[in-house]
């Protein structure tokens, strides 16, 4: 169990992917996402998600995300958020999204 202290330290922020290419380096199949936070920059993020979502498919829509997680490399990549979705028992991700378009950067309560 955590705390509500230990929830309250975690930054989940709402961003539009801007940029998608495939990360061929990665031992999964995945793409590399670039990710408007609003205010809070743009990151960049590694995404296990190509069974699901085609490249064209990504640019524009909104994503959510943890935002304060240190950088993470894969491969020859750094990961600076980790984008959020629902695993499958098939290990595939739907990803989560707002049900309506909100500004980048608002913070996941």
């Amino acid at each position: 169990m955590i705390t509500w202290n230990d929830f309250e330290k975690v930054e989940i922020r709402v961003g539009t992917v801007l940029e998608v290419e495939d990360f061929s380096e990665a031992r999964n199949p995945s793409y590399k996402l670039k990710i408007d936070f609003g205010k809070f920059g743009i990151k960049q993020s590694s995404a296990q998600i190509t069974n699901l979502y085609k490249k064209e498919d990504l640019v524009g829509k909104q994503v959510i995300a943890v935002t304060n997680f240190p950088p993470k490399q894969i491969a020859k990549f750094m990961s600076e958020c980790l984008v959020l979705g629902v695993v499958l028992d098939n290990k595939e991700v739907v990803l989560l999204q707002p049900e309506r378009t909100v500004p980048n950067g608002l913070k996941i309560a």
